[in-house]
């Protein structure tokens, strides 16, 4: 399936990618086009939209995309729910929703300036994410689901 979403990736638009590889969809194939015309190629190209104003993958309250992710497809895996938490205070107003969200917000940026390519950006930073979720599967409560991270 495909997926689209604005240019130039920051926390969401590079951990809602990680997320859907590793648990939605392994096949994904990620368009990162200019805001204007995420819906016109959701439309042309049967992509599914997130992380824009106005989509089911979007931003609600003070939810961000990636909880939004997790809450369609079902994910009860609590290292995720740990890490959501670290992912939307990284990429919304709540910078101190835990210790890690600053650090996650930073690094983010630095990949941004590091790589003018979004694909290119994406591919380096998704080990990031593999390794917060490492780090949350250790510190998060025991996890009775049946998530697990796929590679």
């Amino acid at each position: 399936m495909k997926w689209v979403t604005r240019a130039r990736p920051k926390v969401d638009r590079v951990a809602c990618p990680w997320l859907i590889k590793r648990f939605v969809d392994p096949q994904a194939e990620f368009l990162y086009v200019p805001p204007e015309e995420v819906m016109e190629v959701a439309k042309r190209e049967g992509a599914i939209p997130f992380d824009v104003a106005n989509v089911e993958l979007g931003h609600d309250g003070p939810n961000c995309s990636f909880d939004a992710i997790i809450k369609k497809y079902k994910l009860t895996d609590r290292a995720l729910q740990r890490l959501a938490v670290i992912v939307r205070g990284a990429d919304t107003e709540a910078k101190d929703l835990t210790p890690e969200s600053r650090g996650l917000e930073a690094i983010a940026e630095g990949f941004r300036l590091v790589y003018s390519d979004d694909h290119e950006l994406l591919e380096r930073e998704l080990s990031v994410y593999d390794a917060l979720y490492a780090y949350c599967q250790q510190t998060a409560p025991q996890n009775t689901s049946s998530g697990a991270l796929k590679n």
